[in-house]
């Protein structure tokens, strides 16, 4: 999964500029703004790109073709949150780790994010496109992914008290359980406009919470017993389930 999670960014702004809450360049700048240029990688098949398109030339195609809605995917093996098939997608989306449905006139295409290198200086994000199944994927209301991130966390924590003080995990975790708990912290820079507030909020919670659980998942966990490290894994596992359905729902509260 690409460490800015393109495929959040594209969802948010893309669902902005298709409710006219954000211009065409100013949604692709915010797309851009941390990775890197955005095109379009191979394309094979029916699909409504060349290869090699910019991102900005790409989602006016989409349009012409009655783009009306971004939804976010985030699976992971065993769990393939947001997708609907088929499987040469769902395969590509659970190896990223993340990929967007666009709903168009009459059908659905899928675009999988991967870092495109070119040479010792560029780096970008080449967006692979497949053919969708044409069916909405399961919905993720704000309401039910906010309560069940909180049951996350509380179970979480049970679980992180089995194995020992997380502190002990390292100065990072530390520090980002710090910002988790500080309430003057900025929101996320993700959410674009004509995203709810209670949006924003979830959306701040769970990528801080990731921040989480991505530096403790990096960890060696040496001196644990097997039940300890057990746990510990129960923890970072439930966690990361929760975070995933936040970011879908929030990321995806403006889609039409």
């Amino acid at each position: 999964m690409l460490q800015d999670l393109s495929s959040a960014q594209l969802v948010a702004w893309g669902n902005a500029w298709l409710s006219g809450q954000a211009a065409l360049d100013d949604a692709v700048d915010a797309v851009e703004r941390r990775t890197g240029p955005h095109v379009i990688g191979t394309v094979t098949g029916d699909l409504p790109f060349a290869t090699g398109t910019p991102l900005r030339s790409a989602l006016a195609r989409l349009r012409s073709h009655g783009a009306t809605a971004f939804r976010l995917c985030l699976p992971v093996p065993g769990d393939p949150l947001g997708l609907v098939g088929a499987k040469e997608l769902n395969t590509a989306a659970i190896d990223a780790r993340e990929a967007v449905l666009v709903r168009l006139a009459g059908r659905q295409i899928g675009l999988v994010p991967h870092e495109d290198r070119r040479g010792s200086s560029y780096v970008g994000v080449a967006w692979t496109p497949y053919p969708a199944n044409d069916t909405d994927p399961e919905p993720v209301g704000l309401a039910e992914a906010e309560h069940r991130l909180l049951l996350a966390i509380q179970e979480s924590a049970a679980l992180f008290g089995t194995v020992d003080d997380i502190s002990d995990w390292g100065p990072e975790v530390t520090r980002a359980l710090a910002d988790l708990r500080d309430p003057d912290r900025a929101p996320t820079e993700g959410l674009a406009p004509g995203h709810p507030q209670r949006a924003h909020r979830l959306a701040a919670q769970a990528d801080r919470l990731a921040v989480v659980v991505r530096l403790a998942e990096s960890g060696t966990g040496r001196g644990l017993t097997s039940r300890q490290a057990e746990a510990r894994h129960e923890a970072l596992r439930t966690l990361d389930s929760a975070i995933r359905r936040a970011r879908v729902a929030a990321y995806g509260a403006a889609a039409r």
